[in-house]
């Protein structure tokens, strides 16, 4: 494999600073969901943490480095999952956070944040604005701007999950990772790729918010003007370069999926395994009802990455979720 940014003995070190409390998190076979799906699935659960998603893996490295030899002020933008994991770390080692998001996010990662004792600041408009405003922060009050993504720290925490994946399932064929910024797929993807080669790694990206997967298509940045879609976790429109290149060495296929799959993976994970997540934590699953065929009899991993949802918009959702037709939609694509 060509080398990307990431380095695997780094992330063996990270476990040693990660609080444990987010680190060998529960990895099952559930079975409830296999008739629906025509596989064998398993799970790796990455919300039963203080700040529910696998974001506070990378801010536990970002904030122990800058604890150790660093500005005490930091501050980042944030779709909810990586502010509530920032304010976290931070909190515990006397850091001084600020994140900077939209206001249309979803008021429990708001009040959360706010709750860890972070300064909150609000844009009118989406993530990708709050990227801007997080970075002309940084500038004119010269503190640390953590990147998620870009700053390799958040990929290689992230990259913890790989190392218990390969290190725990005796053998899967296929790892669906929820696609957004890239941190959680580019960690994930490295090491698989480096210790668990013939593992096919498969990114998931909300039909509504595809900037990433087309990209990672046409091997060059593509910006996309707005997104739509549930899936507020990973609603980018602006790739990073120097993600997508790590991307690119360690995707096998990047895959878009429907809004009505989004809230249909949602709904099997509650009925099934008794989950309740936010729509990015069920873009796996989505895949697999798109495209079961691609996936008969094969033991496949999803991430289920956070849950962090609104109670009202998530009764909304899973309430109305159907079970999409085995038909792969029409206007769903895949790239070899």
């Amino acid at each position: 494999m060509q080398e990307t940014r990431l380095d695997t003995a780094r992330i063996r070190a990270a476990r040693r600073v990660i609080d444990p409390i987010f680190l060998d998190t529960p990895l099952y076979r559930c079975e409830a969901m296999e008739p629906d799906l025509g596989c064998r699935v398993s799970i790796k659960l990455e919300t039963a943490n203080p700040v529910r998603s696998f974001k506070a893996r990378g801010t536990e490295v970002v904030a122990s480095l800058l604890a150790d030899n660093g500005p005490r002020a930091v501050v980042c933008a944030s779709a909810g999952n990586l502010g509530q994991a920032l304010a976290w770390s931070g909190r515990g080692r006397g850091l001084d956070v600020t994140v900077v998001a939209s206001r249309f996010a979803p008021k429990a990662k708001l009040d959360r944040i706010r709750a860890l004792d972070a300064r909150l600041e609000l844009v009118d408009g989406d993530f990708d604005t709050a990227r801007e405003r997080a970075a002309a922060i940084a500038r004119a009050d010269g503190i640390r701007l953590v990147e998620d993504s870009l700053d390799i720290e958040t990929c290689e925490g992230a990259a913890t999950i790989g190392l218990e994946l390969v290190d725990t399932v005796p053998s899967f064929d296929a790892v669906l990772i929820a696609l957004g910024g890239g941190a959680l797929a580019t960690g994930v993807g490295h090491v698989v790729k480096a210790l668990a080669p013939d593992v096919e790694v498969i990114c998931v990206q909300p039909l509504g918010a595809p900037a990433m997967t087309h990209s990672w298509r046409e091997r060059r940045v593509v910006t996309t003007d707005s997104t739509s879609t549930i899936a507020d976790g990973v609603a980018g429109r602006r790739p990073i370069p120097a993600v997508l290149n790590d991307l690119l060495l360690v995707a096998d296929d990047a895959v878009l999926v429907q809004e009505a799959s989004i809230t249909a993976g949602m709904r099997m994970l509650l009925d099934h395994a008794g989950l309740v997540v936010e729509p990015s934590a069920a873009l796996g699953i989505a895949a697999i009802l798109e495209d079961r065929d691609r996936f008969a009899g094969r033991h496949v991993v999803t991430i289920v990455c956070g849950s962090n949802v609104d109670v009202d918009a998530y009764h909304h959702w899973v309430g109305a979720a159907q079970l999409p037709s085995t038909e792969p939609p029409a206007n769903r694509s895949r790239v070899p």
